[in-house]
């Protein structure tokens, strides 16, 4: 089988992996770079192309690489100054004060 054959990955895998481009090319990504990163996505996942004869075929991956936001989360906020956090903490508390008095409102 020649090097990035792709008979081996289940219609999901395929799914999943051009779900994966689209958010990377949203994000400003270039497509081919995109999508190599979505399969390398999808082969952490997965270990592999799940038919008969993939690497992967009949084991459970616990989808390693999408744990990785817990490990991300809040780390961009945390960087910035306490004043611009507590602005826009400001601003979500007025947003929701708007908000749940639009809704009583009716």
């Amino acid at each position: 089988m020649p090097r990035g054959d792709k008979s081996k990955y289940t219609d999901k895998q395929e799914r999943k992996a051009d779900h994966i481009a689209t958010g990377y090319e949203a994000r400003g990504v270039p497509e081919k770079e995109a999508e190599r990163r979505a399969w390398a996505t999808v082969n952490k996942d997965d270990g592999g192309g799940n038919k008969p004869g993939g690497s992967g075929r009949g084991t459970s991956t616990g989808h390693p690489a999408a744990h990785k936001g817990g490990e991300k989360g809040g780390q961009s906020s945390a960087e910035r100054p306490a004043e611009a956090r507590s602005a826009s903490a400001r601003k979500a508390a007025a947003t929701r004060k708007r908000n749940a008095e639009a809704r009583t409102v009716h």
